[in-house]
């Protein structure tokens, strides 16, 4: 007996070489839990139609065309759900084979809002494991939480309070969805325990070809919609721009010392 129906959204946009891992782990979930799954394909040029058309007899929705963006597919996404509990795996992102199962269990035992489910985080060059959330940390540091895709789930009623996603944000709008959420004050998180990881979350993607300044200005503009405190954005800004150019210092030094 499924408590939950899931309805997992993935986006994705030119990336044939990583989609059909993605879609084959969340039909892989099938198989334990009530899930339905959508695909949102923005008018790719190169073979990821064809590719998520192999599977189409087991994908219950995929919408393809031209998108503005991330968030607008994301957005999307979400009108076009049934379930009670909605989620994003991304092109190039996987569930593992017991990731609802673990997810399913926070629902029933903390009776919460929404769960950040523990990931793998793939960067180029290293891979850390991300885990829980700090609810109170967002207020001054965006890298509160594990992950926007792959792990983070939310029922229905929270995501119909809390809104869209603003596609103003070009690469930070989750964090602004994350903002308002917390800022809600309504909504009970929980999240999967250490070693219980529910998928990997590949590296890359759009935000990492932006630079430094671009995603810092972003998150200022989305603190500022928030009405957060002028001073304290201040604050932040100049921290991060002091932690940048510090830990830049460090690797230099690091980079002098092993040549």
């Amino acid at each position: 007996m499924h408590h939950f129906k899931f309805s997992i959204i993935t986006v994705v946009k030119n990336d044939q070489n990583n989609i059909e891992k993605t879609i084959k782990s969340v039909l892989d979930q099938k198989q334990h839990s009530n899930v339905e799954y959508i695909v949102i394909e923005g008018n790719s040029s190169d073979n990821s139609l064809s590719i998520i058309n192999k599977y189409k007899d087991e994908i219950d929705k995929i919408i393809s065309e031209k998108d503005t963006g991330i968030y607008d597919a994301m957005n999307k996404g979400i009108l076009h759900c049934t379930g009670n509990i909605i989620a994003f795996c991304n092109s190039g992102d996987i569930l593992y084979p017991k990731a609802l199962f673990y997810i399913e269990k926070e629902f029933i035992l903390k009776k919460c809002d929404f769960v950040f489910g523990t990931v793998k985080r793939n960067y180029s060059g290293s891979t850390i494991i991300k885990k829980g959330f700090k609810k109170n940390r967002i207020q001054y540091n965006f890298d509160f939480a594990t992950s926007h895709s792959t792990g983070f789930y939310a029922t229905k009623e929270l995501i119909n309070f809390v809104g869209n996603y603003d596609v103003n944000f070009k690469c930070s709008s989750d964090y602004d969805f994350y903002l308002r959420m917390i800022n809600a004050k309504k909504f009970i998180g929980s999240s999967t325990i250490g070693d219980e990881i529910i998928g990997e979350v590949a590296s890359g993607g759009y935000s990492s070809t932006l630079s430094f300044f671009d995603h810092l200005f972003e998150e200022m503009n989305i603190r500022i919609k928030n009405k957060q405190n002028y001073f304290y954005i201040g604050l932040i800004f100049i921290n991060a721009v002091f932690k940048n150019y510090y830990n830049k210092i460090k690797s230099l030094e690091i980079k002098k010392f092993i040549f």
